[in-house]
């Protein structure tokens, strides 16, 4: 059983089984039967294959395996779209139970309370319903969770269960589960976008689970050229309240959490001193300069938005948190399209992100020296997340580190600080 148990495996076959059947009563097995005294009690197809698994989709419902392919398929790029169109069209009328994938069985020692030790079942009592589930699979990633897709019988769906595995991945979850618990109720309000609800959580079996609702089916994503969401930035920013009154950098809870941050890190190592360095430069520069403070959605960006019959809608609110200077959202949105689409430096995406605080900023009631202080500080909240993960089991970010403790260098020399 164990040469053809797929969580003995190293690739994303391997790794997403080990986070979805965790338990090791679970007996597992690719085009194999259940051990003796097993019963099964569910069966996977592995699309398209062992070696290049994409998918893990339920056999014998195929409007749950078109589903698990066809689901918010607009949001998709055009290439990545068409083809899971295809396969979509293909899985509703049962190509995928009858086409030669290996097959993944799921067997249990007979008797056993599948709800006991199989992820899918709990949580499907947690939701109070039946559910069949699907799995997307990618490579082995520190800094990435399994997605387990739930569905009723019609294929409709009910919830995305995420998979936090190790110490990055788990503080990532519990971090969106805190913050969908404290946005419930203000979509719309003074412009909020909307926001998925939290349905459930759970710690088992040494993971974290948080199981979010579904987004709207209609929605459509934003484009990556569009212009920032400049009213609902400072939506997130207020959490509908009344704007607050600026505060100096110097004495704030933000700048406290930096230098705090910064110290862990360099007891960790060397290269933590630099971090130490950067806030305290910042201090200098900054610290009689007054801002507004309140929450970011922490990785506000094209790819994490979408409208539903006009309304904005926000996902993946992994980095969300409080007292930080507003304008941060808009700075990152700049800066990250500088970096993931465009595959710009460190250095390139900061000058972006200082334009975009130049363009809109007095939109967020920032004048040139706030938003001088909001790059510079953005940068170093930057790096101490490409730390905290890296620190955490996610490996180093190479676009960030240390190119960002490098720019941070730079920039406090311009302005004399050392």
């Amino acid at each position: 059983m164990a040469a053809t148990d797929p969580r003995r495996r190293d690739d994303g076959l391997g790794w997403v089984s080990r986070a979805v059947f965790a338990d090791e009563r679970i007996a597992l097995s690719v085009d194999a039967g259940p051990p003796a005294g097993h019963t099964v009690v569910a069966r996977y197809a592995v699309v398209p294959s062992v070696t290049g698994a994409r998918f893990l989709l339920p056999l014998g419902s195929p409007r749950v395996a078109a589903a698990a392919l066809l689901a918010y398929n607009g949001l998709r790029p055009a290439k990545v779209r068409a083809a899971r169109a295809l396969l979509g069209a293909a899985a509703r009328v049962g190509v995928v139970d009858r086409a030669p994938f290996p097959v993944l069985t799921v067997a249990l020692p007979t008797r056993l309370d599948p709800a006991a030790v199989l992820l899918a079942d709990r949580l499907a009592a947690a939701l109070g319903a039946p559910m069949y589930a699907a799995c997307g699979i990618r490579p082995p990633d520190p800094n990435h969770k399994p997605t387990l897709q739930l569905f009723d019988r019609t294929g409709t769906p009910r919830g995305y269960a995420k998979i936090g595995w190790n110490d990055a991945t788990r503080t990532l979850v519990s971090a969106e589960a805190t913050a969908l618990r404290e946005l419930s109720g203000l979509a719309g309000r003074a412009g909020h976008p909307e926001t998925p609800r939290l349905l459930t959580e759970a710690s088992w079996a040494g993971q974290v689970v948080a199981v979010v609702e579904p987004l709207p089916s209609r929605v459509r994503g934003i484009p990556t050229a569009a212009a920032p969401e400049v009213q609902a930035l400072l939506a997130v920013a207020r959490r509908g309240r009344p704007p607050a009154p600026p505060r100096p950098l110097a004495g704030s809870p933000f700048l406290a959490r930096l230098a705090t941050a910064a110290q862990r890190a360099a007891a960790a190592g060397p290269t933590g001193r630099r971090a130490v360095t950067a806030v305290t430069a910042l201090a200098r520069r900054h610290g009689e300069v007054t801002v507004e403070f309140g929450h970011w959605h922490g990785d506000w960006v094209p790819w994490n938005l979408g409208r539903h019959g006009g309304e904005l809608v926000a996902w993946d609110w992994e980095h969300s948190g409080p007292d930080v200077p507003v304008g941060f959202d808009l700075a990152h949105d700049a800066f990250q399209r500088a970096v993931v689409l465009r595959g710009e430096s460190a250095g390139s995406a900061a000058d972006a992100a200082g334009r975009w605080l130049d363009r809109y900023g007095d939109r967020l009631g920032l004048d040139a020296r706030r938003r001088r202080l909001v790059v510079d500080a953005y940068l170093v909240e930057m790096w101490l997340r490409t730390w905290r993960l890296a620190a955490a089991g996610a490996g180093w970010n190479p676009a960030l580190h240390p190119a960002l403790l490098d720019l941070l260098d730079e920039r406090a020399g311009r302005d004399g600080v050392t």
